[in-house]
């Protein structure tokens, strides 16, 4: 397919968007050009061909030479701006790109398009178009928080916008090398259904954010991406409510990991809904997660400022969902601390992928009983852990030294690789015992690939009226109000020595 290319990149833009601001300067879609030819022959090992028309303006006769050289292009990027959407010219151009490359192997290879939308200047979403208009655009522009206005990634604004043009043009030098090597491969791209029943790696679901965290959620994406992860959407959201419930119902049916970024704004409401984008998709993926194989990760920096009430009383209800004890994690951290957690549990989904059908692990001879306790009661759960090792258990505790990450790792560990689980119910509240019932069902999540034989809740002091309330079906009650008794885990301990029948409460 590759040889019919005679260009690789076609750069359609408007020309009084090449104007310098500076005298002297190069304009900024030369800037582009070069950028471009040197990293996208960086990653390549050779020099692409780039072709743009120099000269030509927006009034003169379309030329035959531009018709010819856009049916001989690989790819076409697509510079939008105010002044570019009033060109005739411009909107010929991509018209006739479109029109040729349904004769080439077609406009879309696989998921990928062959036309990338570049922002230079932010456009009305109704004026963009229609050949671009869901296609995922590259932002060279910042919003400033404080008066709303767009300001494009140019070396006059200083060298942090310059820095943020060159992270820019990066992600786009990448996924025009990729399709490149797509286009020059002999075998065609496999459609979205087919690269997810092949795929040996789980994809993600990197919902939509507020302005002030589309640099966090880029570099997110860039990381995943250079670690050679799917992230999705793969198009721009619709903001019409039903048309987005349905497109991001379909995209996370795809993913096996969502991650929800919550910023100090409300955000963008679509149309026919009261929720704001990045609720909508929360809700969208806790409901998908009941259904699914769904880990779903809730990230709020730390320290975040909230501008709006709505935006508080959304914060409120995260903390405090109960939809957070199925397979869902809250994490106030450093982004560092998310990438940290984000990858364990892609590490446990491909896991997950790559186990054979219906294989559930093998047990060792060994039995291990995870113990999990609050720091205040290891004097307390001494006897109980003396009286399960002298039956021949071996029992794990939870670590209690070290910082954040690697403590929350060691307890991942032990969900998933223990035999059983025994949550010693003494000084901590109830909030943390809820917590820990929750984990059982994320265990999964976590890499788990067989069922725990038994779950436990031992009660014992201080008791309280909450203590005596307590019911569930997620794991066995075993009374202790006195302290340790050995006849209150014989039960419990009847489960382990007859594997054979199910498991749990």
């Amino acid at each position: 397919m590759f040889e019919k290319f005679e260009n690789e990149i076609f750069i359609s833009y408007a020309h009084l968007d090449n104007e310098p601001l500076r005298k002297g300067d190069d304009g900024w879609i030369s800037n582009l050009h070069r950028a471009l030819e040197v990293r996208v022959a960086q990653l390549r090992g050779e020099k692409p061909k780039i072709w743009r028309d120099p000269k030509l303006q927006g009034n003169d006769v379309f030329a035959e030479e531009l018709v010819a050289r856009l049916a001989k292009a690989a790819l076409l990027v697509s510079v939008l701006t105010p002044r570019y959407i009033k060109s005739d010219w411009c909107a010929r151009e991509l018209h006739e790109f479109w029109t040729a490359a349904q004769r080439t192997g077609g406009p879309i290879i696989g998921d990928k398009a062959r036309i990338f939308k570049v922002v230079k200047t932010p456009v009305p979403r109704e004026r963009v178009p229609q050949e671009v208009q869901t296609l995922l655009g590259y932002e060279f522009f910042k919003v400033d928080p404080d008066t709303g206005r767009a300001r494009e990634l140019d070396q006059v604004w200083g060298p942090e916008a310059q820095r943020e043009f060159w992270s820019r043009l990066d992600d786009l030098a990448y996924d025009i090398a990729g399709l490149l090597e797509l286009l020059e491969g002999d075998t065609p791209a496999p459609s979205s259904q087919a690269d997810d029943l092949n795929s040996t790696k789980p994809k993600i679901y990197l919902a939509d954010v507020t302005s002030d965290l589309v640099d966090d959620r880029d570099a997110l994406k860039r990381d995943l991406l250079r670690h050679g992860y799917t992230v999705l959407p793969d198009r721009t959201l619709p903001l019409i409510g039903s048309e987005i419930e349905t497109l991001v119902r379909e995209q996370l049916t795809r993913c096996r990991v969502s991650i929800h970024m919550i910023g100090r704004s409300y955000g963008i409401v679509p149309e026919g809904v009261e929720e704001s984008l990045a609720a909508l998709q929360n809700r969208l993926a806790q409901e998908c997660s009941r259904a699914d194989k769904l880990a779903r990760l809730i990230w709020i920096p730390p320290g975040l400022e909230v501008q709006e009430a709505r935006q508080d009383r959304l914060i409120k209800h995260l903390r405090t969902d109960p939809g957070l004890d199925q397979a869902a994690d809250l994490l106030e951290t450093p982004i560092e601390a998310l990438k940290t957690v984000l990858y364990a549990r892609l590490r446990a989904a491909q896991a997950q992928m790559q186990a054979p059908h219906g294989q559930v692990g093998r047990r060792s001879e060994l039995i291990r009983i995870y113990l999990v306790c609050d720091q205040r009661d290891l004097e307390a759960i001494t006897p109980l852990q003396d009286y399960l090792f002298g039956r021949g258990f071996e029992v794990i505790l939870p670590a209690f030294e070290g910082d954040e990450t690697e403590l929350r790792e060691d307890h991942e560990s032990n969900l998933r690789d223990c035999d059983a689980l025994l949550i010693f119910y003494g000084s901590a509240g109830q909030l943390w015992l809820r917590r820990k019932i929750g984990e059982v069902s994320k265990s999964a999540a976590m890499g788990r690939t067989k069922p725990i034989l038994a779950t436990g809740v031992c009660m014992a002091p201080p008791m309280t009226a909450a203590k005596g309330r307590f019911r569930t079906h997620q794991a066995m009650i075993i009374p202790m109000p006195e302290g340790f008794r050995v006849e209150a885990v014989a039960a419990f301990l009847a489960k382990l020595e007859s594997p054979e029948k199910s498991p749990g409460a």
